[in-house]
């Protein structure tokens, strides 16, 4: 009953949302800054994310002062998220992508969340990139010449593997080095074909992976994220305001972003 009760709040939040934002004049100077070049691809598009549940954001009572700008209204204390500034935001990050791409830079995409980890998953290696999807490990940038390392071991011990020099071992050293093996890959094994530290980082939710974004920082990686409005988007050089606790959501934007880097 609570689950069936839940189900039917959300719908109304959807219904409410979709009502005021579809209603409201789309500024045409706006809806041209990036790539939507009329106000009715704008409405397209927030059809699209209507959908997938983009626009909702957690409770009133977990805001974050830097969303503010980014809510459209509150219903039974949920925020809902403006998905025509939303627009502007993605855009903004899809061509800081293009250009990214046309300058050969890597993207290490990181989502450790249970929601994320397929999705990103996916998404980087179609497109050839690191990603990280387990415990961000300390260090991973900013002492890169150590992780390096890991990552060259994991690269040789499944090089020996494969070609069965590992065979001169024992069963019980071997089954060590298989453990050993299995644990440098499920930390490590995204980032085999990073040869240096990235040039940008893309993550799910700013806040849940706030260890990986300060190295970032610390770097001056340039960091894209999907974060919502439980999020510091202060700390994020290209935020993009949305839900980022629904896979349906977190698959609408990641799609994006990988879009933009193979145009």
């Amino acid at each position: 009953m609570r689950y069936r009760s839940k189900i039917i709040a959300l719908q109304s939040y959807s219904i409410f949302a979709k009502i005021l934002c579809m209603t409201q004049k789309i500024d045409p100077n706006t809806s041209s800054k990036y790539n939507r070049t009329t106000s009715g691809e704008c409405n397209q598009t927030i059809e699209k994310m209507f959908q997938v549940g983009t626009h909702l954001g957690y409770s009133q009572t977990r805001r974050h002062p830097s969303v503010i700008p980014y809510i459209l209204t509150t219903k039974n204390k949920t925020d809902i998220i403006n998905l025509e500034k939303t627009i502007l935001l993605l855009d903004k990050v899809t061509q800081f992508v293009k250009k990214a791409r046309e300058e050969g830079k890597q993207i290490i995409f990181v989502g450790t969340k249970p929601e994320a980890k397929m999705v990103i998953k996916n998404a980087a290696i179609e497109l050839g990139m690191p990603y990280v999807i387990e415990r961000w490990i300390g260090g991973s940038i900013t002492n890169w010449s150590e992780i390096k390392k890991r990552i060259e071991k994991l690269i040789d011990l499944k090089d020996k593997k494969q070609k069965g020099e590992l065979e001169k071992y024992t069963k019980k050293e071997r089954l060590m080095i298989d453990r050993e093996i299995d644990k440098l890959e499920k930390y490590f094994g995204g980032m085999v074909n990073m040869k240096k530290v990235p040039d940008i980082m893309f993550v799910i939710d700013s806040k849940h992976e706030a260890i990986a974004i300060k190295e970032a920082k610390r770097n001056r990686v340039p960091v894209i994220s999907l974060s919502s409005t439980d999020c510091n988007i202060r700390e994020i050089d290209y935020p993009i305001v949305g839900n980022d606790n629904a896979r349906s959501s977190i698959q609408y934007f990641v799609d994006e972003i990988a879009k933009a880097y193979k145009m």
